[in-house]
């Protein structure tokens, strides 16, 4: 299982301390610092079958910066994933990745049942 968070995102704090608590075995990654690349996000957005709205994050700056809210209905997969990999503060946030499917964000009642 990889966790995949933003250290200063207080949801990913609150999901890694609910992951922590259940003696849980995972490796993190800084979504910034190791940006999924453009292979794996593909990947988990096939994986996902929900399209790419879900894999932004619509509340973040840089997404309203670029004004992707008019954009993104528009956006082909690749054209999304290469916006996704470029910065990681548009990824939505935590991801976790486990074998047969991803999360995406944290909910309490999703967490209990790892």
């Amino acid at each position: 299982m990889e966790f995949i968070w933003y250290p200063r995102c207080s949801t990913c704090i609150k999901a890694n301390k609910h992951l922590l608590e259940k003696h849980l075995t995972f490796t993190t990654r800084h979504i910034v610092e190791q940006t999924p690349s453009l292979e794996e996000l593909k990947n988990w957005i096939q994986i996902y079958n929900q399209g790419i709205k879900p894999f932004f994050n619509t509340s973040g700056q840089v997404y309203r910066q670029l004004g992707l809210k008019d954009k993104i209905n528009d956006m082909s997969i690749d054209e999304a994933v290469k916006l996704l990999a470029s910065n990681g503060m548009l990824i939505k946030r935590p991801l976790l990745i486990l074998d047969d499917h991803i999360i995406i964000g944290y909910k309490k009642e999703i967490y209990e049942q790892l």
